[in-house]
């Protein structure tokens, strides 16, 4: 099983066995560090993982799974 939990003011955090990371072309990135960490601010100079770029910005207020509708 694969679990993606958004931390708060952070990265996507990427935890399960069997997880395979490819690019838009479909390659692999090269297996590294678990669990992954995944930029979601933009900032990073090693996207697509974090970096803790993300320190340095002013934190955003963000929805909880409860403040926001289904997923489509």
């Amino acid at each position: 099983m694969v679990r993606i939990a958004v931390r708060r003011n952070g990265p996507y955090r990427v935890e399960g066995d069997d997880v395979t990371l490819v690019d838009w072309n479909g390659r692999e990135y090269p297996p590294g560090k678990r669990p992954l960490a995944l930029c979601r601010c933009g900032a990073s100079a090693t996207k697509p993982f974090c970096d803790k770029s993300h320190t340095r910005l002013k934190p955003v207020v963000e929805l909880d799974a409860e403040g926001v509708g289904p997923m489509t």
